[in-house]
């Protein structure tokens, strides 16, 4: 018997043994993020010092375990603050802004860079635009005041996540600065 490949089982091995290629892609700049999210606005950085305290009252209030940065933070003159955060996706991290009005709400959340292979959803503007208005005291919670997006749910509930671990930063540490 003279054996014969079966052109399907040849792809679908070359499918299975192809690696999965996540691109990175760069939607903004911290530049143009701060024109995005607070045109006209003189922004100077304003980097704090996150104590292990304010840490772990940002880990509980989140359930985000990767460390804040506080070295990326920018003040307004009208006190309108921009920061810069990332988490992690579903493998890769993503690099996403928030600014935060002075009363504490959430005036924008812009996406930076999201590498990821799949799930980049999250960088449309109708699923963004769930966070305006949200503060430190609303849930800011995947399904229940945020909607998920099928095909990109740990991007969307990390970010989610993210959105409130920034909103209780302001709350804890940025509003009295």
């Amino acid at each position: 018997m003279i054996w014969k490949p079966n052109p399907f089982t040849i792809v679908g091995l070359a499918m299975v043994s192809a690696p999965i290629i996540a691109h990175a892609r760069i939607y903004v700049t911290v530049e143009q993020v701060q024109k995005i999210l607070l045109p006209h606005k003189q922004l100077s950085q304003a980097p704090i010092i996150i104590s292990e305290d304010l840490q772990e009252k940002m880990r509980v209030a989140s359930s985000i375990r990767h460390p804040f940065r506080g070295d990326r933070i920018w003040k307004a003159s009208d006190g309108s603050w921009l920061i810069i955060d990332e988490v992690i996706g579903k493998h890769e991290m993503i690099t996403y802004a928030v600014a935060i009005n002075p009363n504490g709400s959430v005036l924008g959340l812009e996406i930076l860079e999201y590498v990821e292979s799949y799930g980049y959803e999250v960088a449309e503007a109708g699923w963004r635009k769930q966070f305006v208005g949200k503060t430190a005291h609303d849930p800011i919670k995947l399904n229940q005041d945020i909607q998920n997006i099928g095909g990109a749910t740990l991007s969307c509930k990390h970010i989610t996540d993210g959105v409130k671990r920034v909103a209780v930063l302001y709350d804890l540490a940025l509003k009295t600065k």
